[in-house]
């Protein structure tokens, strides 16, 4: 087997070491050495956006909590119309940087797209500075709610997070949340946050078989729909 090639290199906020490696036409992004991303494995990333968009009631503002490599981004331009406006929120520069730099044709070069628009900051200062904006909302911040690697994102998904995803969607909205694992509770607190909420269980590799992720998808209840949680748990993730 051949040995991983270090790209390029990077400290994240925290300190931690942030490594682009490639070996043959495979990348990775490592954080204190543990796998962040991978060009192996985006179905589930690309259903984060398919999900999320076939329940909304509109698809002309997105935004995109986490550039990733691309993909999530790449699923959303596929299925917006040509006059969507798509906000990429990447707190980290070095991840914007790789992507233009080394990893654009990874996902058929997304950050080149005009309906694009990067924000290099906190997702949870973007969200707080809008009022029923977005017709939808997808995050894809660390190893999702339960799995941080960075417990400073766990503010994201929790009670003020939500709320903050809630107000900033417009009627009709949904937010949908990347998960490296179940959480019962999250599906919980989604709940309660105001959201039609279901946890999609979905295929790492976009097929069947390997691993899997879930995907949460809360729709957002109008006043009229009452504060009654509404919780759900999907069957099978529709492959992107």
């Amino acid at each position: 087997m051949k040995p991983w090639l270090t790209i390029a290199k990077s400290t994240a906020p925290d300190g931690a070491e942030l490594v682009l490696a490639r070996r043959d036409d495979e990348w990775v992004v490592r954080a204190a050495g543990h796998v962040l991303m991978s060009s192996r494995q985006h179905g589930s990333e690309e259903a984060l956006a398919k999900l999320a968009l076939d329940r909304a009631a509109s698809r002309r503002r997105v935004l995109v909590g986490g550039l990733g490599l691309g993909y999530t981004l790449r699923a959303v331009l596929d299925r917006v119309p040509v006059e969507a406006s798509v906000e990429v929120v990447e707190l980290l520069p070095t991840l914007v940087q790789w992507n233009r730099e080394h990893c654009s044709k990874l996902a058929g070069r997304p950050l080149d797209d005009r309906r694009v628009h990067v924000v290099e900051g906190d997702v949870r200062a973007r969200l707080a500075r809008v009022r029923a904006h977005f017709d939808v909302i997808l995050l894809d911040v660390d190893n999702g709610p339960s799995a941080l690697a960075h417990p400073e994102n766990d503010g994201l998904y929790g009670e003020v997070g939500l709320a903050l995803c809630h107000g900033a969607l417009a009627e009709g909205g949904v937010v949908a949340v990347w998960s490296a694992q179940p959480d019962d509770r999250f599906l919980k607190r989604l709940g309660m946050a105001g959201f039609e909420a279901t946890a999609v269980p979905t295929a790492a590799r976009g097929e069947e078989g390997g691993p899997r992720h879930v995907v949460f998808v809360g729709r957002k209840r109008s006043e009229l729909e009452g504060h009654r949680p509404e919780l759900r748990r999907g069957r099978r993730g529709r492959q992107a």
